[in-house]
């Protein structure tokens, strides 16, 4: 699997990043693994992210698939789910990558340009959880509990291993649900282009999924408020994703590559 580019922020109209709140949630000993259950090599991930990706459809089922497209209001991308090449398309402006060269598309000025690598696969890493939570360079241990109307929800933090990624610095907590197994909510750090670690997380509530041929992925997500390192209330309108479709045929490279009238940004 692909190193996780750890760019998240949150961006095309998100504040929750602004966030000043931080969190009691902390680190502990690793999470103790298991033998494979497929031909993956499972031995590297903890019992428990596991059974969160079971959850989920498998972890083995999500490594089948080649490439996923959904749509988020006016919003059309396109992935390859391997090389992580992606395209968006947007009325005003289009922006995608092919082999990690960034490029930006607009014939006028609506989308700043050098913030075009920052947001173009923002996101795809949002929607993508909990898989990308199995990417190369993650270092797995366990997190405080999150207590949330009235259910104790287990946490999976996720740290990364030095020069993996934009940003390795950040963190990231996954909340699943006791009985389900299934992912509930993140809490994540942002680090980029700061060059430090931080303790002020921001949460998503991954409030609502739908199966997409063999896999759970979301429908909905979330943002919320922040008070004392908790989540409180919901922050503006859920992102709601649709016509999602996620199929094991590769797509052709040249889907990716710049137009005429675009310009690359990194």
């Amino acid at each position: 699997m692909n190193k996780l580019l750890m760019i998240i922020t949150v961006a095309l109209g998100l504040s929750a990043c602004k966030n000043d709140n931080t969190t009691s949630h902390h680190q502990t000993d690793e999470m103790p693994t298991t033998a494979p259950k497929d031909s993956l090599d499972m031995t590297r991930y903890p019992e428990a992210i596991q059974e969160v990706f079971k959850a989920h459809g498998g972890l083995q089922r999500w490594d089948d698939m080649k490439s996923l497209t959904y749509t988020m209001g006016d919003q059309v991308t396109i992935t390859d789910v391997d090389s992580r090449d992606i395209q968006i398309e947007t009325p005003t402006h289009s922006i995608g990558s092919r082999d990690g060269s960034v490029w930006i598309a607009q014939d006028s000025t609506y989308f700043p340009k050098e913030q075009a690598r920052f947001y173009h696969n923002l996101m795809f890493y949002f929607y993508a959880m909990p898989f990308l939570l199995a990417d190369d360079g993650i270092v797995y241990s366990e997190a405080s509990p999150l207590d949330k109307d009235g259910i104790q929800y287990p946490g999976i933090k996720i740290a990364y291993e030095d020069n993996v990624g934009d940003s390795p610095e950040d963190n990231y907590i996954l909340y699943y649900h006791p009985e389900t197994k299934q992912m509930n909510w993140l809490a994540y750090t942002v680090t980029y282009g700061k060059n430090e670690t931080s303790d002020q997380y921001s949460f998503i509530h991954y409030n609502k999924w739908q199966e997409i041929n063999g896999l759970l992925l979301p429908e909905e997500l979330t943002w919320y408020t922040v008070e004392n390192g908790q989540p409180t209330d919901p922050k503006g309108e859920p992102r709601v994703f649709t016509k999602v479709d996620i199929d094991a045929a590769p797509l052709d490279p040249s889907t990716f590559e710049m137009p005429e009238n675009g310009v690359k940004v990194d």
